[in-house]
């Protein structure tokens, strides 16, 4: 049996997590990551990111009889999460918190404090599976269940922590871990999931932006929304408020119901459009990590290019030095700043950033800048 160092979040995810490497038999060891500061914020202390968060792991820990350590790693999710979500924002993107603190922050952590603990591995209660293969190489599936997946926001682990990683809940399904910790009188096991980004206290991710963004930033001023043929429409009350595929906030007297098909931060417009004029052929990913042998120019595969949608089929034009996927059938608003992510059947070969998309019909949404 292995030492293995576990993300407990507080959550009834993880704690079963724990849990269950305990019944196999592991020596383990719970830590919950610090990741910003908690004063000054009540309304976080019910999330699992909250102080409650870090209380309820410990309980968890304690029941099952391991040692618990809480680290602070508030400087790095600063630097690599928060500081990236303003960023993209302020670029007319919209990002993915999660992608980035997994792929910069959490697991990394994690790797290097195990390493410390002398662990042979690491584990999170994230809803995805690892395979190994004879000759001990690592591959990230689906989780078992496809309604909780989350190997989406795996996709920017280093290899190193794909080769020592554990994620015991992947071939479980929502319900069978809250059985599972209710026959294990775990006391997370009825706690909700928290749905809100961690570290917005408010809920507004423009009061973040407001705070971290210089006075009279461009994209918290006034701007014009027009559309696609450049006529004006309306004004908006900064661009940072507006993601492509959005309907809300975009005001009346349109014939039919329109989207925000493009945000323009250099001239802080909003480009706005039919619900046809949303949808795009193909796409470009930058900053791709690939977790397995990238896939061969003219190969076929799934791209999934948002959580909670179905990956759809695409073929590889170019793999570099960006990744360009023609979809088979037309997709509806690949956003700038999310992630599109490589699927070969379950098996998750990479994935990177979206830079921009575009239609055979010649709309082209801005590419990153």
């Amino acid at each position: 049996m292995s030492r293995i160092l576990v993300a407990m979040s507080g959550g009834v995810d993880s704690s079963l997590a724990a849990a269950l490497l305990v019944e196999e038999g592991h020596e383990v060891i719970g830590v919950t990551m610090k990741t910003f500061c908690y004063q000054d914020t009540p309304s976080h202390s019910k999330t699992c990111c909250g102080l409650d968060g870090i209380r309820d792991a410990r309980r968890v820990a304690d029941l099952l009889g391991i040692p618990h350590y809480v680290f602070d790693v508030e400087e790095d999710f600063t630097r690599d999460v928060v500081d990236d979500f303003v960023g993209e924002y302020a670029q007319g993107r919209t990002p993915n918190p999660c992608v980035r603190c997994n792929s910069n922050t959490k697991f990394r952590d994690l790797l290097r404090r195990g390493k410390a603990f002398g662990c042979q591995g690491i584990a999170s209660g994230h809803y995805a599976r690892v395979r190994r293969n004879e000759s001990g190489e690592a591959a990230l599936l689906r989780g078992r269940d496809r309604k909780k997946d989350q190997s989406y926001f795996l996709w920017g682990l280093p290899g190193e922590v794909l080769d020592v990683l554990h994620l015991p809940v992947g071939h479980l399904s929502k319900d069978d871990v809250r059985r599972r910790a209710e026959e294990l009188d775990l006391p997370t096991a009825g706690k909700a999931e928290s749905q809100e980004i961690c570290f917005v206290p408010t809920g507004d991710y423009r009061d973040l932006l407001s705070r971290h963004l210089p006075q009279r930033h461009p994209a918290l001023e006034p701007g014009p929304i027009v559309t696609s043929d450049g006529r004006t429409v309306g004004e908006h009350n900064g661009y940072a408020g507006f993601t492509v595929g959005q309907r809300k906030g975009l005001g009346g007297g349109f014939s039919e119901p329109h989207f925000v098909l493009e945000v323009r931060p250099d001239t802080r417009e909003v480009v706005v459009g039919t619900k046809d004029e949303l949808e795009a052929d193909a796409l470009e990913a930058e900053e791709m990590n690939w977790l397995s042998v990238p896939p061969d120019p003219a190969e076929n595969i799934e791209v999934q290019i948002r959580h909670r949608a179905p990956s759809v089929p695409g073929t590889v034009r170019s793999v570099a030095p960006m990744l360009e996927i023609g979809f088979h059938r037309p997709q509806r608003a690949p956003t700038p700043g999310q992630s599109a992510v490589v699927y070969r059947g379950e098996q998750l070969l990479g994935g990177g950033r979206i830079s921009r998309a575009w239609s055979n019909a010649g709309r082209e949404q801005a590419p990153s800048a």
